[in-house]
């Protein structure tokens, strides 16, 4: 259909007459703006202060949270490890079991056991992770590591092992939590366990970033190599029956667990 021809403009004042604008059109809703799916609608996306760090909002609600608690929480499904001071849970291939102080075999060797394989109670979750492209689907997590913070209870500064590659994905629930995040001067993959973290070389810059309940944190690029984390002991607003559980979800980089 031809367009229809203007109308010529005979008198002066016409050329003074305001001219009807078309409004422009509106730009393809993205993912971020609204995709029609509730579950990956409401996640915000919060860039911070390092480079590569980001924490996505609301990345499960709060019955899915419940849901998450209460499969950790079913003796018939989980169990807890309490070898350390604070309990952890393991999924995918192997972890560390310390001896226990208390039977007096101070030169008893740690176990390496076998962990459960990754629950299917996870496979929603790391569907959305997916969805939400911060995995590919080609590098679905195949590790969990699940911790419990409860009182002044923290971790020291690290960096995940170097065995895992990026992203590393912590999603946060219950409580608030602050992680301080510490530049390296390079990158540096020294264990706690081992007390090499504390002798990273460091840059002297921190940066605090506060964790919601309910939120993933995601680190990619500079926050997962160069600068370490920890959940510090001594922070502030842990109340009385403060408590915080983590899962930290992680792949190996020769796809091997």
């Amino acid at each position: 259909m031809e367009p229809p021809q203007q109308r010529k403009r005979k008198a002066i004042n016409e050329f003074f007459t305001p001219v009807a604008k078309h409004k422009a059109p509106k730009p393809p809703k993205t993912r971020e703006q609204g995709s029609g799916n509730k579950a990956t609608d409401a996640i915000t996306v919060l860039k911070t202060l390092v480079p590569g760090l980001s924490i996505h909002h609301d990345f499960v609600n709060h019955t899915e949270e419940q849901n998450i608690l209460n499969f950790l929480n079913d003796p018939s499904k989980c169990i807890w490890r309490t070898d350390l001071s604070r309990r952890t849970m393991h999924f995918g291939g192997t972890y560390c079991l310390m001896p226990s102080k208390l039977d007096g075999q101070s030169h008893a060797k740690p176990q390496i056991l076998q962990a459960p394989p990754m629950p299917e109670e996870f496979d929603w979750l790391i569907q959305r992770m997916i969805d939400t492209r911060i995995y590919p689907d080609s590098q679905r997590p195949q590790y969990c590591i699940v911790n419990e913070y409860t009182g002044n209870l923290g971790i020291s500064a690290h960096t995940e092992s170097f065995r895992f590659g990026e992203p590393v994905v912590g999603l946060s629930l219950l409580s608030a939590c602050p992680i301080r995040f510490h530049e390296l001067t390079k990158a540096y993959d020294g264990s706690v366990r081992s007390g090499k973290a504390g002798k990273a070389s460091k840059t002297g810059r921190a940066v605090d970033v506060v964790m919601p309940g309910r939120s993933l944190l995601v680190m990619k690029g500079e926050s997962r190599w160069e600068w370490q984390h920890e959940i510090m002991r001594s922070a502030r607003g842990r109340g009385v029956g403060w408590k915080r559980i983590s899962l930290t979800f992680r792949y190996e980089l020769n796809g091997k667990i």
